[in-house]
C-alpha cells in the first residue's frame, strides 16, 4: 500500500508571524485568520500551536481546540498529535490516551495516601511518549518526573521549565554533572563521589543487586533525599518486606530527608514500602506490574495499537502463508494480511496471540515477517477493516504470556517512527 504523508506545518505565533511578514502581535489577535492566510500560501496542513490550537488542512474543515492552560506547560499540548491525525494518511496507528493516564496518576495518589508520586517516564515514558504523558502525571498531580539518563532529562526540561526531574541512572562523566547542574536536575548517586552544586539522592541497595551504595555515609548538604529499589514486589512478599525493613532501618536517622523506596508494585501491594514517595512507571500507563488484568487494580490501559487487513486471501487445504509454512491450512481458510511486523515492535513469538479484527477475536498465524503479519479470520472481509493490536479489550499482558516475556518489553518496542507509524495523542 503506497502511502504519501502530507506535510504538516507547525508554528507558534512568533514563527507564523515571520512567515507571513507581519507582527505577532497581529497573528494573536486574528490566530484564524493568519492559519487561513498561511493554507492559502503554503499549500499544506497548518497547526498554529497554543492552548486554542488550530489546524486546518486543504479542502478540509479547521479544527480549534478548546482552550485549557495545561496546555501551556506541555510545549506542543496533549491534543496536539491528535488533531494533526485527523489530516494524516491511514495505516499503523498508536495512540496514547493522556486522560487515561492522568487517571491512573489519580488511581496511584488515592493509594498512597498521602505520600507524593514520582512519576517514570524513561525510556520515552514506555514507549507511550515521555512529554505527553509527563505532562499528563504533572497535570494529574505528580510531583517529580524519573528517567534514566541525562540526556532523556534535558529532553523533558525543554518541555517543562519549572518541573523537578530525577535522573536515576549511573553518571559517567563531568560533562553530565555539569549539564545536569546548569538545568537544575536531581541525580540519583549510588557511589562515594558527591558532585557538589546539584540536588542529590542517595541510593542504597537493600537487595537489588545493581546500582547502590551498601550502607549511607553521612548526607552531606547536596543531599535531598534517600532511595533503594525493591527488587521483587510483584512476586516475593517476604523478600520485599526484608527490604522495607533494611531501608527504614538504614535511612530512620534522616527522616528529615525525602525518602523513597516503592515501585508500582510496591505502591499497590506493599503500604509500608510507600514512606515518603513512590516512584511509579508502569501503572501510569494502565499496565499491570503483576502481569494480570490492570483492571483488578483499579487501572486502565493508555496506549492503543491498531492497524488494518492490508489483503484477504483464501488458503485452500494445503496452502500455506509466511515464512517456513509454519502455517498450513487444513481446510479452506480466509486469512487477513496486517501491514505489522516485527520492525514494528510485534515480535516474532507472538504467533498464536490474539488481536481483534473489526472488535472480534482473532488469532495471529504463521511467521511473523518484519514488515507483515497473518491473522486467521472466519469469513471474508475487506480490505481496510481495522485491527486492533494492543487496546479495547486486547491487553499487552496477554500477549506477554504468549511471547514468555512481560508487559513493560513489549510497549518499550513499539516502533512509533513516523516513517512507519502514525502517532496519535487523546485528551478528551
Amino acid at each position: 500500500m503506497e502511502r504519501e504523508p502530507p506535510t504538516v506545518l507547525t508554528p507558534h505565533s512568533g514563527e507564523l508571524a515571520r512567515l507571513l511578514e507581519v507582527e505577532t502581535a497581529w497573528v494573536d489577535a486574528h490566530r484564524l485568520e493568519a492559519v487561513h492566510r498561511a493554507l492559502e500560501r503554503f499549500k499544506c496542513v497548518v497547526l498554529l500551536k497554543g492552548s486554542d490550537t488550530i489546524v486546518a488542512a486543504p479542502g478540509a474543515r479547521t479544527l480549534i481546540s478548546a482552550g485549557t492552560p495545561r496546555l501551556a506547560t506541555a510545549g506542543t499540548g496533549d491534543v496536539l498529535t491528535g488533531i494533526i491525525g485527523a489530516f494524516l494518511s491511514k495505516g499503523m496507528e498508536g495512540q496514547l490516551a493522556t486522560t487515561t493516564a492522568a487517571r491512573n496518576v489519580a488511581r496511584l495518589l488515592d493509594v498512597l495516601d498521602g505520600a507524593e508520586l514520582w512519576a517514570v517516564v524513561k525510556a520515552n515514558g514506555y514507549g507511550h511518549g515521555a512529554v505527553d504523558v509527563g505532562g499528563a502525571a504533572l497535570g494529574a498531580g505528580a510531583s517529580v518526573l524519573c528517567v534514566a539518563t541525562v540526556a532523556e532529562a534535558l529532553e523533558l526540561r525543554e518541555e517543562f521549565a519549572s518541573a523537578r526531574i530525577l535522573v536515576m541512572g549511573p553518571i559517567s562523566t563531568s560533562r553530565e554533572v555539569a549539564s545536569a547542574r546548569e538545568a537544575a536536575l536531581e541525580l540519583a548517586i549510588s557511589d562515594s563521589e558527591i558532585p557538589e552544586g546539584v540536588r542529590v539522592h542517595l541510593k542504597v541497595d537493600t537487595g537489588m543487586g545493581r546500582w547502590g551504595l551498601s550502607e549511607l555515609p553521612e548526607p552531606p548538604v547536596e543531599v535531598v533525599g534517600l532511595m533503594s529499589h525493591l527488587a521483587s514486589a510483584d512476586c516475593d512478599p517476604e523478600f520485599t518486606e526484608t527490604q522495607i525493613r533494611m531501608f527504614r532501618e538504614a535511612t530512620e536517622p534522616y527522616r528529615h530527608l525525602t525518602r523513597h523506596l516503592a515501585n508500582s508494585a510496591g505502591a499497590l501491594r506493599f503500604p509500608d514500602a510507600r514512606f515518603d514517595a513512590a516512584r511509579c512507571g508502569v501503572a501510569i500507563y494502565g499496565l499491570s506490574p503483576f502481569g494480570d488484568a490492570p483492571g483488578n487494580d483499579g487501572l486502565e490501559p493508555a496506549l492503543q495499537w491498531s492497524s488494518l487487513l492490508a489483503q484477504v486471501r483464501q488458503l485452500a487445504p494445503g496452502e500455506s502463508t509466511g515464512y517456513g509454512r509454519r502455517f498450513v491450512a487444513e481446510r479452506s481458510t480466509w486469512i487477513g494480511i496486517v501491514p505489522v511486523g516485527y520492525a514494528d515492535g510485534f515480535r516474532r513469538d507472538l504467533t498464536g496471540t490474539e488481536v481483534r479484527v473489526e472488535g472480534e477475536p482473532r488469532r495471529v498465524v504463521g511467521t511473523i515477517s518484519m514488515d507483515a503479519l497473518a491473522v486467521e479470520l472466519d469469513r471474508e472481509l475487506p480490505a481496510g477493516t481495522p485491527v486492533t493490536l494492543l487496546g479495547d479489550g486486547v491487553m499487552a499482558e496477554d500477549h506477554a504470556r504468549v511471547a514468555g516475556t512481560i508487559n513493560y518489553e513489549l510497549v518499550c518496542g513499539i516502533n512509533s517512527n513516523p516513517a512507519r507509524s502514525r502517532r496519535v495523542v487523546v485528551d478528551s
